[in-house]
Order: C-alpha cells, then sequence, then structure tokens
C-alpha cells in the first residue's frame, strides 16, 4: 500500500467514524429531538451526566418495618408510635444512589413536627444499610442528628458539628465530589462539612424516632431553601483559582493558539494574530518556532481557499483544486475522502431544492458505495433526505447543519496536510495541539474520577466556556 493510500485510510476513517457518532447520536434523539451539533471539529465531552439516574423520591419498598409510614406523595415521612429501643428507628433511602458524575448533588428535608422528641436525622447510606438504624449508627453511613446537633459517621458516638434542629426548620444534605466531602445545611446556610471516607455510592436517608415526628423530602422538584446556584459558583470559583495559581508562559499559550489556526487553515485570522502579537506592549516573541505543530504551515493557503468553497457549499470548485493541486488525494473515488465530498455534493442539491438534479447526481456517485458495507448505512442516510418533506427536522436532519459542511472541510484539510512529505506523524494531522492537550485534559479528569471510586464530573469544554462567558 503506497504512503498515499495510508494518509488517506488514516484519515477517511477517522472522519467517517465521527460522522457515524453524529448519525448514531442523531437517530438516539429519535423522530423529534434532533441532535444539537454546536461543538467545533469534534465532541470532547467524554460523558453525558442528563443519563444519570437521579434520586426523585423515597424508597417505599426497602423500608423499616413499620416503624416509619411513607405517605402516598412519597416524599413525606411520619413515625406514628412511641419508641421502645433504639432499634425502632424508622429509615428510609431514596428511590436510587445519589448521582456522581457531577461537581455535588444535595438534597433538604423540612422538619413538619419534630414529634417527642426530635430524633430526626439526614445523612447518607450505603446500599444494604440496616434500616433500624439511625444514619451515622452504622459503618458506612453519615447522619447529622436534630436532637443533638451531632455528625455520627460509622459509629455510636457523634461528633461535635453544628446546631440543632426542630419543628419548621430546613435542613440539607449534599456530596461534594471535587472535594470529597459532605457537607450539611441549615435554614439556608452551611452548617458544616465532613471528609466523605466511602467510595461506594450513598444514598439520601431520612430518619424519624419519636412519636409524631414528620418530615417532607425535597429532591430538587422545588426550589431549594439553600442557594444551591451560589453554591455552585463558589465551588467552581475556588477550582479556576487554584488553576490560575499555574504559571504558563505567555509564548506557549500564544503558540497552541497560533498552531490552530495554522491547522485549520484560517490564514488571515493567522496573519492578524501575528500582527497583533508584534504590536501588543510589550510584544510577545519566540513562539513562531517553539515546536508546536512545525508542518502546520503546510499548504496554508490552498487549505484556506478549500476551506472557505467547502463551507460555502461549493463542492465541485473543491474537488477541482483538489484536482488541481493535490490529485492524489481524489485519486480513489471509492476512498473515504471522495465519499464525504459526493455526499455533501448530493447535500446541498437537496439543501438548495434541487432534487431532481440530486437524485441524478446520487444515482451516478452513490452505487458503488453502496456495495461497501462499512460506508452503507451513511450513503443511504443521503439518500433518505429525499424521503422527508421537511428535510431539517427528520432523523436525517443533522446533514443538513452547518458544522457536517465543516466535519467534511475538516478532513480535506487534515488529508492535505498529511501531504506533507516532511510528516514524522500522520496523527498530528487529526487535530491541532490545542485539541491535543483539550484531549489530555479529559484523559486526566478521568483519570481523577476513576481515583476516587469513578465519582465526579468530566471535563465538559461547553460548560467551562458557559461558566467564563456568563
Amino acid at each position: 500500500m503506497s504512503s498515499n493510500h495510508q494518509h488517506d485510510d488514516l484519515v477517511g476513517s477517522y472522519f467517517l467514524q465521527l460522522w457515524q457518532s453524529t448519525a448514531s447520536a442523531s437517530y438516539s434523539k429519535g423522530d423529534v429531538e434532533m441532535i444539537n451539533s454546536d461543538n467545533q471539529h469534534e465532541q470532547l465531552e467524554e460523558d453525558d451526566d442528563d443519563d444519570e439516574p437521579v434520586p426523585t423520591e423515597l424508597d417505599t419498598v426497602n423500608s423499616s418495618g413499620g416503624f416509619s409510614i411513607v405517605l402516598p406523595d412519597k416524599l413525606s415521612v411520619q413515625y406514628p408510635s412511641v419508641n421502645l429501643h433504639g432499634h425502632d428507628v424508622g429509615v428510609v433511602q431514596a428511590n436510587c444512589p445519589a448521582p456522581v458524575k457531577r461537581l455535588f448533588c444535595y438534597f433538604e428535608i423540612y422538619v413538619k413536627n419534630a414529634g417527642a422528641k426530635g430524633n430526626v436525622a439526614i445523612g447518607f447510606t450505603t446500599e444494604g444499610f440496616n434500616m433500624r438504624r439511625q444514619p451515622g449508627w452504622e459503618a458506612n453511613s453519615f447522619g447529622y442528628h436534630g436532637d443533638d446537633g451531632l455528625l455520627y459517621r460509622g459509629q455510636g458516638k457523634g461528633e461535635t458539628f453544628g446546631p440543632t434542629f426542630s419543628t419548621g426548620d430546613t435542613v440539607g444534605g449534599g456530596i461534594n465530589y471535587a472535594s470529597q466531602k459532605l457537607f450539611f445545611t441549615k435554614n439556608g446556610q452551611v452548617v458544616g462539612t465532613v471528609e466523605k471516607d466511602v467510595k461506594g455510592r450513598l444514598y439520601p436517608t431520612v430518619a424519624v424516632h419519636s412519636q409524631n415526628e414528620e418530615i417532607t423530602v425535597n429532591f430538587g422538584k422545588d426550589p431549594f431553601l439553600f442557594d444551591i446556584k451560589a453554591y455552585e459558583a463558589t465551588q467552581r470559583a475556588k477550582q479556576d483559582t487554584s488553576i490560575e495559581k499555574i504559571s504558563i508562559p505567555q509564548t506557549a499559550s500564544y503558540g497552541i493558539v497560533r498552531s490552530y489556526l495554522q491547522h485549520y487553515g484560517y490564514e488571515e485570522t493567522l496573519n492578524v494574530f501575528d500582527e497583533a502579537s508584534q504590536t501588543s506592549v510589550p510584544p510577545v516573541t519566540g513562539f513562531h518556532d517553539n515546536g508546536f505543530n512545525e508542518h502546520a504551515m503546510h499548504a496554508l493557503n490552498h487549505r484556506k481557499i478549500i476551506r472557505k468553497l467547502i463551507m460555502d457549499g461549493q463542492i465541485d470548485d473543491a474537488i477541482g483544486n483538489l484536482n488541481k493541486w493535490y490529485p492524489e488525494t481524489v485519486q480513489d473515488d471509492t476512498s473515504a475522502i471522495c465519499l464525504m465530498l459526493y455526499c455533501q455534493k448530493f447535500i446541498e442539491l437537496v439543501r438548495v431544492g434541487r432534487l431532481e438534479e440530486a437524485v441524478d447526481y446520487g444515482r451516478n456517485r452513490f452505487e458503488k458505495f453502496y456495495k461497501m458495507k462499512h460506508y452503507e448505512d451513511l450513503v443511504k442516510d443521503c439518500a433518505a433526505l429525499l424521503a422527508y418533506g421537511e428535510p431539517n427536522n427528520s432523523p436525517v436532519g443533522y446533514l443538513l447543519e452547518e458544522s457536517q459542511r465543516e466535519k467534511v472541510a475538516d478532513a480535506v484539510n487534515a488529508l492535505i496536510l498529511s501531504t506533507n512529505p516532511n510528516l514524522k506523524d500522520q496523527k498530528s494531522c487529526l487535530h491541532s495541539c490545542l485539541e491535543t492537550l483539550l484531549r489530555q485534559l479529559t484523559a486526566c479528569f478521568l483519570q481523577k474520577r476513576l481515583l476516587n471510586g469513578n465519582q465526579g464530573e468530566a471535563f465538559n469544554l461547553q460548560r467551562v466556556l458557559l461558566t467564563k462567558n456568563s
């Protein structure tokens, strides 16, 4: 196999996989809700935290054997009888463990009636917890108790922690996965924190233990008394402060940005960037030859021209320039890159309503690809655009989004970069240095989460950008 074919296979297969992942995500959303592909160049986030189940009500099956009564709303608990000893506790867990793929989780209880002794407790317990013991009295459990304000964690002896709580008070419990600490609140104020020394999943848990005690639980359906948004902002600000303490040479940050512009052929922006760096006070120097993707200047002007043509939907002109400047890249008209270009030409015809021409073009170009199993589904997706009166709102509507043009433009850009005879690493064509850095950052976040028992949020670029811009 020639070097050019090897490059084409590497680049083509990579970008076809990106296309296939977009298609799969689009179909998984259903016919009505289409995928929102606002990410630039590729999805860098590893997890969809929205898919994780969250507690919504109390568990009415695994109960404490009649010592407590969960009311029909499944959010209220009463202790109707007189307790005789320490094993008469009415303990109830949430209907599922606390979610873990996030910065923190939180819930609250409102003490409607503190009853005879005010033995109400809030805390966290593990699966299989003894439902006739207060949270915190048994191993791998934590409980903040209302009658004495003590914190119990795994033993019968409590620790000085916070104020007592009684009728009319709202008390909350949370898990901060970044700090690996539990925190508790009373009437909207943080009472204190404690180390989370249990790696397993924890269930939000409540307990009542004297006659007429009654509490109501809020898992987030109603607004919390505690300002949870302010808490999140404070925690993220702490993370930002720790990051900002890390000193990065200005030339390094400029070099990373510059290599991104080089890699994707943004020639005009690159020139403006270089000019601005020289006129800044003080001027930034020394980042042109710092090893950031030194081959990314290859064919910069050609890549800029072809990218613009593809982004403008002028696919024939883009193919014409490839034939003129880099004929080896389109010599095999059954290659993945050719398929992507032919599909994009078909999509552009559908976009402007030239349906008959699209049908003829598809017959001429797609027939050979139907015989190739690894291309078949993608070709069918393109052809399916003709089956819908409003293709933008169809399961294949993702093909008409700007991000689809961008995928094709990125693929062609990478293939042109791969023609550089001085290229040392073929994979460097696929990503800019900035994207490689973000991928490494994602891997570090996931490794940190793994060390914390697979608990905590993954790196999410969109969330970081939204936080910075808010």
